[in-house]
């Protein structure tokens, strides 16, 4: 064409340059990131009628928002397909787009920037060739498996023919997302860029020297044919059920079975995609699992109300929890002041502080530029210049009172003060402040690097603005806040006393400690209760059999107790009820008989969910829906559940339907 022409959609945006090249810009309308809806995916289609009349040069297709290419499919709308035909249905249509997509006649370019995930990255496979911008925040991936589905629209098809069966399989089992130079590395990306300026010029230039994905290596395609797909679907599944059980977590199960069967007819694996995630979409799991995504979802809203931006951190008390705090803030950009009685009191934190460096930072460079962030301070330099003031030394309310009444009269105005106890009241820590609606709780949990929630505690006294500055600063180091009010094991504790004690009981019991833990596991916690014990450690179990474990509980005192003056505190110590080989748990395999195993879940579970009731009905957290999602993301309470209150509900509606048939 002699002169460049516009086409307008309400989200993509299509130009004819002077080069003849087609340009598609997504830009979905009213929202910050772009997600493939039906309506997007029409637009698309229609599209694909003005590409395939004009017969440009080639076509490009690319992102309108200035921090990601495409998040993936709406899944706002995976709730409105009540069956399996009408969701298949859906996808085949998606498919039917991406098909025109790779088809046309021209060559084709995807160029990406941000986050490429789910459909957006199908989307892009459907392109002969991906550029992308190569920044820490470009990252790819197709983690649908985290939604109880599998990747549905050509992305098993398309990844698979890409790099090969083995490492497609492995990422989307996984559901793990690359970093832009990774999935070059892998094959999934084929040029990477490093200005953002070049995205657009490099797209050109693939265009006209019509270039296309190389493929997976000889190696690499040879398994995704038989006899080496049989033997690889075998090892998978092995893989697989060692961290998800197949009745929980249906999907990732189903995606080895298509692959497998289906890998030697492209015809076949569409079909087996529209099929099986049809299935899976509108079974149980999946419906929880998306529940879950939106509850963390809602999370992240909690701490952007309040224009609250932190840069300086100061942390008192340089054990596990301060220590292991201080080092996360760092991990995310803030500097943070130190402080214990003594140097040699801070000097193991900085230790551990330098281990997640490595593993999270990996470059020397940021690992040295974040050493230098977490700064030791004996003499507590650091409380004047503060946004954030974190107390996080050992469980007693005096020692708490007295280091508040030194710190409060230095913080700035504006600087929060927090404590990090896990159960002393606020209204009783607060009480000699001359601002004592100043103190707010921020309860973080072990192992802090891990564990995204943290729970942020108000008393009857403690004035909102304070609350809001405290989950504000949890979003700004990447955790999900959850408003709790001040009550003795606030929500996360307290649920899981009765369930710690309720397990220490059946040990006394004589009933071994891996059936224990494996019945739980059954049941679909991450990890059994007794090892649960051993990783927060005896000495705070011991703590929360004096302050918040209900009935009789000496024996539990006596053995925790006994325990403890061995030097057996569990997972830091090296040994509790289990032995510990370099953070590693030493334990043998627990044959569980079925019926048995479900019985003594069933008798752990009762406490725990019993006691998500009684939190409920006092109304620690604002609603059923934060109660889940504390719990979940607390606990690692089963996800495929949708949380315990989720759990209870359903269990109350199979329960009426099984009445119902009976009386029917």
């Amino acid at each position: 064409m002699s002169t460049p022409e516009k086409h307008q959609f309400e989200h993509w945006h299509a130009e004819h340059d002077a080069s003849d090249i087609l340009w598609l810009t997504i830009d979905r309308a009213g929202e910050s990131t772009n997600s493939l809806s039906e309506a997007v995916l029409g637009e698309l289609n229609a599209l694909m009628d003005i590409a395939e009349n004009a017969k440009p040069a080639g076509v490009v297709i690319q992102s309108g928002k200035p921090d990601s290419f495409v998040v993936g499919a709406d899944i706002r709308e995976f709730g409105q397909l009540e069956t399996a035909e009408q969701a298949s249905a859906k996808i085949r249509e998606g498919h039917a787009v991406f098909a025109r997509l790779e088809n046309l006649k021209c060559p084709t370019v995807a160029a990406i920037h941000g986050f490429c995930l789910g459909g957006g990255l199908e989307m892009a496979l459907a392109c002969d060739y991906i550029v992308a911008l190569n920044t820490p925040e470009t990252r790819v991936g197709l983690p649908e498996v985290k939604l109880g589905i599998f990747p549905g629209l050509g992305g098993v098809t398309r990844l698979s023919e890409k790099i090969g069966g083995l490492k497609a399989m492995e990422l989307m089992l996984t559901g793990r997302m690359l970093r832009a130079p990774a999935a070059k590395g892998v094959g999934i990306i084929d040029e990477l860029v490093s200005e953002f300026g070049s995205l657009r010029w490099s797209a050109r230039r693939a265009i006209v020297k019509k270039r296309k994905s190389r493929g997976p290596g000889k190696l690499a395609a040879m398994t995704n044919r038989q006899p080496a797909r049989k033997a690889i679907a075998a090892m998978l599944r092995k893989k697989t059920a060692q961290k998800a059980n197949p009745n929980h977590y249906p999907a990732p199960f189903a995606l080895i079975d298509m692959w497998e069967k289906n890998r030697d007819n492209r015809v076949r694996m569409f079909e087996g995609e529209a099929k099986g995630v049809g299935e899976l979409m509108v079974g149980p799991t999946a419906k929880n699992l998306r529940r879950v995504f939106f509850l963390s979802e809602r999370m992240k809203e909690l701490g952007k109300s309040e224009d609250f931006k932190v840069r300086r951190v100061h942390v008192v008390g340089a054990g596990v929890m301060g220590g292991d705090i201080a080092a996360w803030c760092v991990v995310q950009g803030l500097e943070v002041t130190l402080q214990d009685r003594e140097m040699k009191y801070i000097e193991p934190a900085l230790k551990r502080a330098k281990k997640l460096f490595i593993r999270k930072l990996k470059k020397p460079a940021a690992v040295s530029a974040a050493m230098s962030r977490l700064i030791p301070d004996v003499d507590a330099a650091g409380v004047e210049r503060a946004d954030v003031i974190i107390e996080a030394i050992y469980e007693n309310a005096d020692a708490k009172r007295e280091l508040y009444a030194a710190l409060e009269p230095r913080m700035a105005e504006h600087a929060v003060l927090a404590t990090n106890t896990s159960a002393l009241p606020l209204e009783d820590l607060s009480r000699d402040l001359k601002n004592p609606a100043r103190l707010i709780g921020l309860h973080f949990f072990n192992p802090v690097a891990k564990m995204p929630l943290v729970e942020v505690v108000h008393g009857d006294n403690t004035d909102d603005s304070w609350v809001l500055k405290g989950a504000a600063f949890c979003s700004q180091i990447n955790r999900f806040p959850l408003k709790t009010k001040s009550a003795p094991g606030f929500l996360v504790n307290r649920v899981l006393a009765p369930y710690l004690m309720e397990a220490i009981s059946m040990k006394l019991e004589g009933i071994d400690k891996e059936i224990i833990d494996a019945s739980a596991i059954r049941f679909g916690m991450p990890m059994g209760p007794i090892e649960l014990a051993d990783v927060v450690g005896l000495d705070v179990c011991m703590n929360v059999a004096q302050t918040l474990a209900k009935g009789n509980v000496e024996a539990h005192r006596n053995l925790l107790q006994g325990m403890i003056d061995e030097g057996k505190l569990g997972k830091k110590s090296g040994e509790g009820f289990y032995e510990w080989n370099k953070g590693r748990v030493d334990r043998g395999s627990a044959a569980v008989n079925n019926a048995y195993g479900d019985q003594i879940a069933k008798r752990l579970m009762k406490p725990f969910l019993d006691e998500c009731k009684a939190v409920s009905a006092e109304g620690i957290v604002e609603d059923d829906d934060l109660l889940d999602a504390g719990i979940i993301f607390g606990t690692g309470f089963a996800p495929f559940t949708g949380g315990p209150m989720n759990y209870l509900a359903s269990q109350a509606t199979n329960n009426t339907g099984k009445q119902d048939n009976a009386h029917g």
